[in-house]
């Protein structure tokens, strides 16, 4: 099976995400949303990610560019020769809708231009015309996306990377100011395309940083990123924003398959991974087991977060059968077990790595996620300032459930039923 390791400036962009938002600066405080507003998106809390474009035909990752040092030349050669999907738009756009409704997804989001600059739309905005319409296909792919996402009740996020390798300023902003500030103003233009003809949900921005160097916040004033987010909301005031931009944005980036661990987040935040070994498609890459996704799911929204699973469809816009399984039997699961993630906070309790991974609460149920059965038989839970009246498995087996001033001691059977991984128990008052 192919592998994709990380290194160099692709590991280094990995690594500057953070699952912690900065604080506002002063001129950003007017933008921020309130906990209404982004209600629909932490209740949502499942997501679906695709990272499909001209780097779908070469089969090394959404880096090929960059990490297979690609000529400007002959990467346009391979976008206007190579890349021909067999499938119309609305045929991969709609077979992406299954997918994201198979595997649980409540919203999707769609890279429409990667740090390689091939915008997947007709962008007039675009350096050299370098766009699925001008420059291979023929085809506008985001149109299809969108509408899609629409009638399949999904909320629309759009991916756009404001950095483009194409730009000799973008890794020397100060010695070529001139090609810098034409990557800005190109950034400009696609992101007002982009909001003006689809309003977004969802903004999800990569790629503010210079050079590969420092982090994204650090280029708040070269990108006027402020100010981008007030052109962003003048077309829909309630659009969500990564802080990959260099403007603090909505909600925190967790990138990465590492395990979450520690305790609730405070803040809003996203835990974001790729179902292979790669963003981009490479062909045999490893697929995730559906109970790796599971444990990602179940750890990250008891600690207050949402998951974006990514897909990489092949050069003809198809996902992987081996991806489609997998994440089937997740929507499986997410069918059994849904009512201890969508639409729940997490707590009452703060995790306990090793023992109970996850707690979430929905309407005075508490929905305890066990990963040990032994320990939890023999740990007393928290008190929760109630009366818990009975304890239960999803499947109906009644859990001998004890309480007091101490707190709550569980009693799960030894036939409890292990679900990928995870055994579900729901307390109620």
């Amino acid at each position: 099976m192919a592998e994709h390791i990380m290194q160099g400036a692709e590991l280094a962009s990995k690594m500057k995400a953070s699952s912690l938002l900065v604080e506002p600066r002063d001129d950003e405080r007017d933008l921020e949303l309130s906990a209404n507003d982004i209600t629909w998106w932490h209740d949502a809390k499942i997501g679906m990610f695709v990272h499909w474009g001209v780097y779908s035909v070469i089969g090394k990752g959404e880096w090929a560019y960059f990490n297979e040092h690609y000529a400007p030349e002959e990467y346009r050669r391979i976008a206007r020769e190579e890349f021909h999907p067999a499938l119309e738009p609305d045929e991969i756009a709609q077979g992406w809708m299954d997918v994201a409704q198979s595997m649980g997804a409540r919203y999707t989001v769609m890279v429409t231009r990667h740090h390689d600059g091939y915008a997947m739309w007709d962008s007039k905005a675009s350096w050299q015309d370098f766009t699925s319409v001008d420059c291979g296909p023929g085809k506008d792919y985001v149109a299809a996306y969108a509408k899609a996402s629409r009638d399949a009740g999904m909320g629309l996020g759009l991916y756009y990377s404001p950095m483009d390798w194409r730009f000799p300023g973008y890794f020397d902003p100060a010695g070529q100011p001139e090609s810098a500030q034409a990557m800005k103003r190109q950034a400009w233009g696609q992101i007002r395309e982009l909001c003006s003809q689809y309003q977004p949900d969802i903004l999800w921005y990569d790629g503010g940083w210079l050079a590969h160097q420092g982090g994204d916040r650090d280029q708040v004033d070269f990108w006027d990123a402020v100010n981008i987010a007030r052109m962003v909301r003048s077309f829909n005031p309630k659009t969500l924003m990564t802080p990959r931009s260099g403007y603090r944005g909505d909600f925190a980036c967790d990138e990465g398959p590492d395990a979450a661990r520690g305790p609730i987040l405070p803040n809003p935040w996203e835990k974001c991974f790729s179902s292979t070994a790669a963003w981009g498609y490479i062909p045999g890459s490893r697929v995730m087991e559906p109970a790796e996704i599971v444990r990602l799911i179940v750890d990250s929204v008891t600690r207050g977060g949402n998951v974006l699973i990514n897909v990489g469809p092949d050069a003809d816009g198809r996902i992987p059968e081996a991806v489609k399984n997998s994440l089937s039997q997740v929507g499986q699961w997410l069918e059994r077990n849904g009512q201890a993630v969508y639409g729940t906070q997490a707590g009452p309790w703060q995790p306990v790595d090793g023992v109970y991974g996850s707690v979430t609460a929905k309407d005075g149920t508490i929905y305890l996620h066990v990963l040990d059965r032994a320990a939890v038989n023999a740990t007393i839970l928290p008190p929760v300032g109630r009366i818990v009246r009975g304890a239960s498995l999803f499947d109906g087996t009644p859990v001998a459930c004890e309480q007091d001033d101490r707190g709550i001691r569980l009693a799960l059977p030894d036939a409890a039923p292990d679900d990928l991984g995870d055994i579900v128990v729901r307390l109620y008052a």
